[in-house]
């Protein structure tokens, strides 16, 4: 139902990609778990969110079973592989509409927090939704495009990288797990895949930059998660989008195209739907030239 949690732990892979559907589909909201996150972290996010049902899959059914089904307040526990058999037997088709709004939520995601505890953030169909369309409409996503999934699986940018695709019915490629755990690996896969818009976290573009990785197909490549320093030496055949955002707006805030003549590695203009606001220690709008913190 509307705003019930489910837990999914999983490495990356379609397993993953559809229990987040099949959690969607079902009216409820997902709650992305990394199986590489310690035993004590798990076990908060897990009483903190309160799920209904949790659901493991490889890695992620090993790190729940380090955790135990007491952090999640008995809440059903599923093993997305042992079950296998009994999803086959399951009907295909949708089920019946139900009565959810724009402001129903679609995922929690945690974050850090300021206090160091993590921080569950609640994201709503409507916010998901504007981000989707912004970036089909921005980087002409359709259903002949070919994207990635690199981000890491409870990164608040692998929804960014997943529910475009799938809402346009464009090819997703991931990564296999030894690809993934080395970032030489992942960029060697990076380069080998017929891709036409990517994203990849800021340092490893960084790394993708300073070593020449690149691919041929390639028409954008998203980046964002930190500060960007570098561009590469030489142009690349396709264009370099630098984004910025908390995971509290929806994963991107800002994105602007970066050129060769740009005298800053810029963080871009506000998004579709979205506005910013540079102000002052009293948070008061600051003039025009004036430095102030980003609201």
């Amino acid at each position: 139902g509307a705003d019930v949690r489910v837990a999914i732990c999983s490495g990356r892979g379609i397993e993953m990609v559809l229990a987040m559907l099949a959690t969607l589909k079902a009216g409820g909201c997902y709650v992305p778990l990394d199986p590489a996150y310690p035993a004590e972290r798990l076990a908060y996010m897990l009483a903190d969110s309160a799920p209904l049902a949790v659901l493991g899959h490889g890695a992620g059914q090993r790190a729940l079973d380090g955790v135990g089904i007491d952090a999640a307040g008995g809440a059903s526990r599923i093993d997305l592989g042992a079950h296998s058999a009994l999803w086959d037997e399951q009907d295909g088709a949708n089920l019946a509409r139900l009565d959810l709004t724009p402001a129903h939520l679609a995922y929690v995601i945690y974050t850090s927090g300021s206090t160091g505890a993590p921080k569950g953030v609640m994201v709503e169909h409507r916010n998901l939704g504007n981000l989707v369309d912004w970036h089909c409409d921005s980087f002409a996503l359709s259903a002949q495009s070919r994207t990635s999934s690199t981000a890491g699986v409870a990164f608040d940018a692998c929804a960014w990288e997943i529910w475009p695709a799938l809402c346009v019915g464009a090819a997703l490629v991931m990564p296999t797990a030894a690809a993934s755990d080395n970032p030489q690996a992942l960029l060697s896969w990076w380069s080998a895949q017929a891709l036409d818009v990517s994203f990849m976290v800021t340092p490893l573009a960084e790394l993708a930059f300073a070593e020449g990785h690149g691919n041929a197909r390639l028409k954008t490549l998203l980046t964002g998660g930190d500060r960007l320093r570098r561009l590469p030496a030489t142009p690349p055949a396709y264009e370099v989008v630098n984004n910025y955002g908390p995971t509290e707006t929806t994963v991107v805030a800002t994105s602007g195209r970066l050129g060769r003549d740009d005298a800053v590695l810029h963080i871009g203009r506000p998004i579709a739907n979205t506005q910013v606001y540079i102000l002052d220690a009293w948070r008061q709008p600051v003039p025009l030239g004036v430095a102030g913190e980003l609201y």
